[in-house]
């Protein structure tokens, strides 16, 4: 299915216009990265609806997708592997917290611990996106700490439950994808940018 999908689409990108080797391959990636991510949002949502946590499930993959954009962490090499990681991120993961009543000292314990790791750990690259400028990964950095504290003031001022949350297991699961412990149990190096010169 997969295959069919990008060799057809790359059929029709091709058919009007001649792309070097290179440049297929680049596409053939890119397709690919859109074909898995589809079919991995299409599982989730109905997995979400089927557990009546439609609006906890997407809120948490919004607000994890902006401290991840700027905090980087651990992607799978293998889909497969994606796939578990995903459904416990945004299926089990949720579908726990959302039964689990949590005491007030514990979100301020869970939230400074967040805000230890990105300050120790954000930016983590990988292995195929080394961050080798070394003001970036400053920048990054503090904007990773920065929404890690514009989500401690949700958590602390917004009166609805399940945002609190949902806003606390975004902070969690960015520690957590930066950290260099799930590099380890996975196998992949970390702090990629350091096997390079001048960075």
């Amino acid at each position: 299915m997969k295959e069919r999908f990008i060799n057809s689409s790359l059929f029709l990108i091709n058919k009007y216009n001649n792309y070097t080797e290179e440049e297929i391959d680049n596409m053939r990636y890119g397709l690919e990265g859109i074909y898995l991510t589809l079919g991995k949002t299409i599982i989730i949502l109905l997995l979400a609806f089927v557990l009546d946590i439609m609006k906890e499930v997407v809120l948490l993959i919004v607000l994890f997708n902006i401290i991840r954009y700027t905090g980087f962490g651990f992607h799978a090499e293998k889909s497969s592997t994606c796939l578990y990681i995903t459904l416990i991120e945004f299926i089990a993961f949720p579908y726990i917290i959302m039964k689990v009543n949590i005491p007030n000292y514990i979100y301020y314990i869970l939230i400074l611990c967040c805000i230890i790791m990105y300050f120790l750990y954000a930016p983590a690259d990988t292995i195929k996106r080394p961050l080798l400028n070394r003001r970036k990964r400053i920048i990054r950095k503090i904007l990773t700490i920065t929404i890690g504290i514009i989500y401690t003031i949700g958590i602390v001022l917004i009166s609805n439950v399940s945002i609190k949350k949902i806003l606390l297991l975004s902070m969690i699961l960015e520690a957590i994808f930066i950290s260099p412990f799930i590099y380890k149990l996975f196998k992949q190096p970390y702090r990629n940018y350091l096997t390079y010169s001048d960075v």
